[in-house]
């Protein structure tokens, strides 16, 4: 995201499989449960993906990665920047430890409604908001790589398409760099 944003940023490992780590005061302000990602941006200290999602597209409006509060797209906009932490990863999970989710029972329904509603929402692509690429498409494209990474999803062509647009984008290119596999 801040990639996307343009905006210089220090990348610092934490590796969370550490159960013996010693976390350091400063991280665990921006996130007191240990989790990453977290930021810290001056006096702001926060952690979650789709908040920092927000924080930053908000923070550098020039950026264009999200609507302005008055545009139309806006309530679509947050729609898609949820729709990763409150439908992709609880169904993902409920896939993962083969649960059968009633769609009419939980708030995220199940995993094949999650996959119908986003390709629903890719139909007039290319991006979520339609050809404008926003902090929406770093959340949601993130989930459909990893859903392609560990075989999760379905044939679905429509999502594939998706996730290579987003593996494409100069930004993700990026911030790859740098990283070891």
């Amino acid at each position: 995201m801040l990639e996307e944003a343009d905006v210089p940023y220090e990348k610092v490992l934490v590796d969370v499989r550490d159960q013996d780590r010693e976390d350091d005061p400063e991280f665990l302000a921006a996130s007191p449960m240990g989790k990453v990602p977290a930021i810290v941006d001056g006096d702001v200290r926060m952690s979650d993906s789709a908040a920092i999602c927000l924080y930053v597209a908000d923070k550098h409006p020039e950026s264009s990665l999200a609507p302005a509060v008055d545009d139309p797209l806006r309530g679509q906009f947050l729609y898609w920047m949820i729709y990763t932490p409150g439908v992709i990863e609880p169904s993902m999970a409920d896939k993962f430890r083969n649960l059968k989710t009633s769609r009419f029972q939980s708030g995220w329904g199940d995993f094949d409604l999650m996959i119908e509603t986003l390709e629903g929402g890719l139909k007039d692509g290319p991006w979520l908001l339609g050809e404008q690429f926003s902090a929406a498409d770093v959340m949601v494209g993130s989930s459909a790589i990893f859903m392609i990474q560990f075989d999760m999803l379905p044939d679905s062509k429509i999502i594939e398409d998706y996730a290579a647009r987003c593996l494409g984008r100069p930004a993700y290119q990026r911030s790859l760099e740098g990283e070891e596999n």
